[in-house]
Order: structure tokens, then C-alpha cells, then sequence
């Protein structure tokens, strides 16, 4: 009921888009809910609503929100596809060159993981939302060597972890730089 002199009907495809959903375990009678006017006559005299639209532009205006403003973004890895991880905020993809400072062969380790990301490039016309965490490590790790830099002096004797071995010496991992 919408106070209208016609019902409202959302149909399973206008609430969500997962098909499998069974709508009697997430809205009951009497519920109160926002949506959206799709059609004010569907033709059977009903109006047309959708919740998922209006779910979709609420999430938009957040992710735009966070795109302006730099804002660190916290989500769980869904997925791991072979140019890099989707994320749960709204769909966000993070290519596989934006998830490390380092070349990173294997993604896998990032599933159900929850990762901080920042959105650097915001496109809701074509769907596209790219999400960078390498930047922020970037960031954290220049902020640590800076830090390190500061407490070193000629003559220390410092602990660190062999990162690599070439012919011309070898590199030490001081902690995090």
C-alpha cells in the first residue's frame, strides 16, 4: 500500500538481483519500506515499484561521496578473478596491479579477506568502480621509512628479515621498508 488509489507491486527482479532469494525471509506484512516509482500504470492498473534501483543509487551517492572526498573504504574480497579482486562495496574492482606495492602472483590469499581501499576512478554511467590499495600502502610505507629514517644513526645495530639475495648484496626488510 502507497496511499495511492492503486496497490504497488515490486516484483522479484525489481528487489533484487539474486534469483534464488526467497522473498517471504526478507520482508513480511506490514513492513515498512522505501522504493521507487517505476511505472504509475503497469498496464494492469498496478503501479510499478523497485527497491533494488533505489538501493543502487543510495549506494552510488556513497561510493561518490567516498570518491570525492579520498575516503579509506573497508570491504570483504568476494572475489578473485584473473585481472584482480571484487570487493562488497557495491561492486567494487580492484585490478590486480592496484592490490599490493609488489607484484603479487597469487590473489587467492585476498578471498573473504576484508581489505582497505581507496576509489580512484568512480564511473556509475558505465558501472565502474576501481578501487586502489596500493596507494595506501605506498603511503604507510613511505610514512615508515620516514619514521625509520628518524631513529637510524650511523653505527646501529639494527635487525630485519632477508628479503632477497642477488650477485651485488642482499636486500634487508628493516620493517616494512
Amino acid at each position: 500500500n502507497i496511499g495511492y488509489k492503486a496497490d504497488g507491486i515490486i516484483t522479484k527482479s525489481e528487489y533484487s538481483n539474486d534469483q534464488s532469494l526467497d522473498l517471504t525471509t526478507v520482508v513480511s506484512v506490514g513492513d515498512s519500506m522505501t522504493v521507487k516509482v517505476l511505472k504509475v500504470n503497469d498496464g494492469e492498473g498496478q503501479v510499478l515499484l523497485t527497491y533494488k534501483r533505489l538501493a543502487a543509487e543510495k549506494g552510488n551517492e556513497r561510493l561518490r561521496e567516498a570518491f570525492e572526498n579520498k575516503e579509506v573504504l573497508k570491504a570483504t574480497v568476494t572475489q578473485i578473478l584473473g585481472g584482480g579482486l571484487c570487493a562488497t562495496v557495491e561492486g567494487a574492482f580492484i585490478p590486480a596491479s592496484l592490490v599490493s606495492d609488489s607484484y603479487e602472483k597469487d590473489l587467492s590469499k585476498y578471498e573473504g579477506q576484508e581489505i582497505e581501499f581507496v576509489i580512484s576512478e568512480f564511473n556509475p554511467r558505465r558501472n565502474r568502480v576501481i578501487g586502489d590499495r596500493r596507494q595506501l600502502l605506498v603511503a604507510e610505507r613511505a610514512e615508515k621509512q620516514k619514521e625509520l629514517f628518524a631513529k637510524l644513526q650511523v653505527g646501529d645495530t639494527v635487525e630485519g628479515t632477508v628479503k632477497n639475495v642477488t650477485d651485488f648484496g642482499a636486500f634487508i626488510d628493516l620493517g616494512g621498508v
